[in-house]
C-alpha cells in the first residue's frame, strides 16, 4: 500500500512539474529567450518576439523600429519597437482566403525609404476563378494607399492548392514573382499560361525588353523559368546577383534552383519525387534541355523560406543556404560544394532546430545581423535566432 501511495505522490510531481515548464515556456516574457538548442557549432537562443498570430506567412524589415508580417487570413500586421500592435495596416485588398491561398509575400521597393511602395501577393478571385495576384501601395504609419494593380496569374481555375506568391527584386531592380501551378501539374510546361512559371517584370508591372520570351508566340511575355511545381522559398544571391528558388515536390523531390533566363525546371515530365498516391508521376530525373537542381531533398521536407547566410553572428556558417521546412519543422543548412557535379552545386550540412517541433513558413535576415523566423500555426509566432556561444 505504501509502494502504492509512493508511486501516485511521485506522479502528481511529474505532472505538476511538466505543467510548471509549459506555463514558464509559453507565458515567459516576449523578448526573452524561450528555448536553448544546440547545432554541431553553435549554442542558439529562440527568443519570440510576437505571437498570436493566425498563420503568419511573410515578414519584411522597414526600419530599425518597424517591421510588417503577413497573416495568411488577410491581415497586414506592424511590429513596432519589438510590440505586436493589435490593429492590422489599413488599405489592404481583399484577399481569397481558400485552401493554401490567402495573403502571402509583403516585399518592400528597393528604395523604399525614398517611394515608400510596398508589395503584396495574395490569392485573389476574380468571375473566371482563383489565382494569384501582385498590387503595390504606398506604405507609411500603418496605412496602405494609391493601390496599383502589379501581375495577376492568367488563366484562373479552381482549386485551393498551389498559390507560391513569393517576390524579390534583382541587383537591376527587376521584380520576380513565382507562380504555383495550382495543383494542375500539365500546366508548368504551357508556355501561354503563367502557372508553374516565374516572371520577371519592371516595377510598375511593365514587361522588361529582354525577357527570355519576348516576342515568342508560344510564351507569354512575362515569363522567365517554366516547369516549376510550388515555389515557396526566394533570395537573390547577395554576390551574384542571381535568383534562387526552392519548391516543393510531391512525395520527393523538393528543390533548390538556381534561375537562368529561359531555363524549364522539368515539372512534371523530370522529377526525384512520386505521386501522393504512391505511384510515379515521371520515370526520369533528368532529360535534355531541362535544368537539374542543384539541391533536392528526398524524402519531403516542404521546404519554405530561403536566405543566403553572409552575416556575423553565426562565422561558420558563412557563405551558406538556410531553408527553412513545414512538413520536417527545421532548417536545413546547405553549403557550396567545391565543384559542381551532375547532382548539382549543394550538400546538407545540418538540420537545424529539430526540437522546436513547429512549422517554420518564412526565414529572413534581419537588419539587426540575426536570423528571424515565422512560424506557420495559430497562434503563430515571430522568432529571433541568437547565438549564444560555440561549441568546441
Amino acid at each position: 500500500m505504501n509502494s502504492i501511495l509512493s508511486w501516485r505522490l511521485g506522479l502528481r510531481a511529474l505532472i505538476l512539474l511538466a505543467l510548471l515548464l509549459f506555463v514558464v515556456f509559453w507565458w515567459a516574457p516576449k523578448g526573452k529567450a524561450e528555448l536553448r538548442v544546440s547545432s554541431e557549432h553553435y549554442m542558439i537562443e529562440l527568443e519570440i518576439l510576437a505571437d498570436g498570430l493566425q498563420h503568419p506567412w511573410s515578414m519584411v524589415f522597414l526600419s530599425d523600429d518597424e517591421m510588417l508580417v503577413t497573416e495568411r487570413t488577410g491581415q497586414l500586421r506592424r511590429i513596432l519597437k519589438g510590440r505586436l500592435l493589435e490593429e492590422p495596416v489599413a488599405g489592404v485588398p481583399e484577399v481569397a482566403v481558400v485552401g493554401q491561398g490567402g495573403l502571402l509575400e509583403v516585399l518592400a521597393h528597393p528604395d523604399f525609404a525614398e517611394n515608400a511602395w510596398l508589395y503584396l501577393s495574395f490569392a485573389e478571385e476574380t468571375q473566371e476563378g482563383l489565382t494569384t495576384s501582385v498590387v503595390r501601395g504606398r506604405y507609411a504609419s500603418g496605412v496602405l494607399s494609391d493601390l496599383e494593380p502589379i501581375f495577376s496569374a492568367r488563366p484562373a481555375s479552381a482549386g485551393g492548392r498551389h498559390f507560391a506568391g513569393r517576390m524579390v527584386f534583382d541587383h537591376q531592380g527587376y521584380l520576380y514573382i513565382a507562380i504555383g501551378d495550382r495543383g494542375e501539374m500539365q500546366r508548368a510546361q504551357i508556355g501561354q499560361d503563367h502557372a508553374g512559371k516565374v516572371v520577371r517584370l519592371f516595377e510598375d508591372g511593365r514587361i522588361p525588353p529582354d525577357n527570355p520570351f519576348l516576342g515568342n508566340a508560344e510564351f507569354d511575355d512575362a515569363i522567365f523559368t517554366w516547369g516549376h511545381r510550388n515555389p515557396q522559398g526566394m533570395l537573390v544571391h547577395p554576390e551574384t546577383g542571381e535568383v534562387w528558388l526552392s519548391e516543393h515536390g510531391p512525395r520527393g523531390g523538393d528543390e533548390i534552383n538556381r534561375l537562368l533566363a529561359g531555363a524549364n525546371y522539368g515539372w512534371p515530365k523530370v522529377t526525384h519525387g512520386i505521386d501522393y498516391t504512391g505511384l510515379p508521376i515521371s520515370q526520369f530525373t533528368q532529360l535534355p534541355g531541362m535544368q537539374h537542381p542543384e539541391w533536392h531533398w528526398t524524402p519531403s521536407i516542404a521546404p519554405s523560406g530561403l536566405i543566403f547566410y553572409d552575416q556575423a553572428e553565426f562565422p561558420l556558417w558563412q557563405g551558406q543556404f538556410l531553408s527553412g521546412a513545414l512538413r520536417e519543422r527545421l532548417i536545413s543548412r546547405l553549403s557550396v560544394k567545391a565543384s559542381a557535379d551532375e547532382e548539382g552545386s549543394l550538400q546538407e550540412e545540418e538540420r537545424l532546430l529539430q526540437g522546436f517541433a513547429q512549422r517554420i513558413r518564412d526565414l529572413r535576415l534581419g537588419r539587426d545581423g540575426h536570423i528571424w523566423l515565422l512560424t506557420d500555426e495559430n497562434p503563430g509566432q515571430v522568432v529571433r535566432l541568437r547565438r549564444v556561444e560555440a561549441l568546441e
